[in-house]
């Protein structure tokens, strides 16, 4: 068999993964799509209660919605917000059935080679097929070749930790049963009265931070959430631009996400903390988490800590292939200057594709959130236009992978994240999105009008913390 015979191999049956494969069986190529979780889309399930920023009409990919086409199914009302559970239920798990075995759940991927050639080995190792080594739940390996591999795995599995630093704080393993990662589901019974009448610190300046502050405002007000109340930690500080691009988003819905954070503040469910690095976890007599920054301050305790600090990517099981990362965030090096949070205004992304996602091992592509690496800020809408790309490139028609097809909306956010310790940080709107002015406590002033309802409250990405 022909290495041209053998499938390609895409990784994850999220919806970056999902619409390679559509765009894949488009151009004739044969797909396979792994999946570690027992169900497509399984992380986008694991935020089901979240709702996104972007509306229907800009998280479904044409190519997929042509392969929906005969089954009968029909977009959701283009103008309205899907939750994380919509997105799943109501368009990944039809295209994943209609799909068929193309789609393989409950299988993790562990490493990624050429047949035969190891890291080192130069001698015709552009001829070899790839081989991909699965592990699947029940202990049973094998052995997969193909053609070419897309990695769509995403970065849920891997969250950054509170640590200033980027490592773990002191203490922060051991206070494991204190601590989430995730916005909590305060619908859920028994979360929300982890946190109802709670003192909870949230850890985190993006969209996923804006989310938790407005569901624990939300909480406040309600009934059985009298006492619930928000510590706000930012590791740098408050500037006009720290709320995102409010009524200047292109995209509505996330400068509304910004605006509830903000009203949280405003209206006292929640105080921000400024300039706080976090370097240990401690307890105080009663058990309590301690936030320690590297400052030498001390917190006063809370009761529960929400980290979310963003993600990165897991690129343990890709160490036999030939990459080309950028040091900073390990995103490819072509990618990585136009997505640069240090430079750069969170969302504002030129549109690429299969050039900016190559690699010294031809082949090879990291596609969706996984090829941001570190960045913040990915849009359904520019995984779609990766996958369009990189399909097209690996079907030889490389007019149509070189064609730009996407214009992404702006931010309403401008410039880039600032000096990281300058004195004089205090940016206006069209500053950067992570100033970092003295540490102080803050309260802002008067209540922002513009707030959205908690439950319409978005989610999605602006500069990570």
């Amino acid at each position: 068999m022909s290495t041209q015979q053998l499938p390609v191999v895409v990784i994850g049956a999220g919806p970056a993964g999902l619409a390679a494969a559509a765009h894949l069986v488009e151009r004739g190529i044969e797909p396979l799509v792994l999946e570690a979780g027992d169900r497509a889309g399984a992380a986008v399930r694991e935020w089901s209660h979240v709702r996104l920023f972007s509306t229907w009409g800009e998280v479904v990919d044409p190519a997929a919605e042509k392969l929906l086409a005969p089954t009968g199914w029909t977009r959701p009302d283009p103008a309205t917000y899907p939750s994380g559970g919509d997105w799943a239920e109501r368009y990944l798990q039809p295209l994943a059935d209609v799909l068929g075995e193309r789609v393989r759940t409950g299988v993790t991927v562990t490493g990624v080679s050429r047949a035969g050639r190891d890291r080192i080995v130069d001698a015709d190792r552009g001829t070899q097929p790839f081989v991909v080594h699965v592990a699947r739940a029940d202990g049973r390996e094998e052995r997969i070749l193909a053609r070419a591999v897309l990695d769509a795995s995403g970065t849920w599995t891997t969250p950054s930790p509170a640590g200033g630093s980027g490592l773990p704080a002191l203490g922060e393993k051991a206070a494991a049963d204190r601590i989430t990662y995730r916005v909590p589901d305060l619908k859920d019974p028994a979360v929300r009265a982890r946190y109802a009448g709670r003192r909870t610190a949230v850890i985190g300046s993006g969209a996923s931070a804006f989310t938790a502050l407005a569901y624990l405002a939300d909480l406040a007000e309600s009934e059985d959430g009298t006492g619930t109340h928000a510590v706000w930690i930012l590791r740098r500080g408050i500037s006009g631009s720290t709320f995102g691009g409010g009524t200047s988003d292109q995209l509505p819905a996330r400068g509304a996400l910004g605006l509830a954070a903000k009203a949280a503040v405003d209206d006292g469910h929640a105080d921000a903390v400024t300039g706080f690095r976090t370097e240990a976890f401690e307890r105080d007599g009663d058990g309590r988490p301690v936030l320690v920054g590297e400052d030498g301050r001390r917190l006063e305790p809370v009761d529960e800590v929400i980290v979310l600090t963003g993600f990165r990517p897991d690129l343990s099981f890709l160490s036999e292939v030939r990459l080309n990362l950028d040091e900073r965030l390990q995103a490819p090096t072509e990618l990585a200057p136009l997505i640069d949070p240090n430079q750069h205004s969170c969302g504002t992304v030129y549109p690429h594709g299969h050039r900016e996602l190559s690699h010294p091992e031809q082949g090879v592509y990291l596609v969706g959130m996984k090829s941001y690496g570190r960045a913040p800020t990915f849009l359904a809408m520019t995984g779609y236009e990766q996958v369009r790309s990189v399909a097209a490139a690996i079907a030889g028609d490389l007019d149509a992978a070189d064609r730009v097809e996407l214009t992404l909306p702006e931010t309403g956010v401008c410039g880039g994240a600032g000096l990281f310790d300058a004195p004089d940080t205090q940016q206006a709107d069209g500053g950067g999105c992570c100033a970092a002015p003295e540490p102080q406590l803050v309260r802002l002033g008067t209540p922002a009008a513009a707030a959205v309802a908690v439950e319409e409250a978005p989610a999605g990405g602006c500069c990570g913390s």
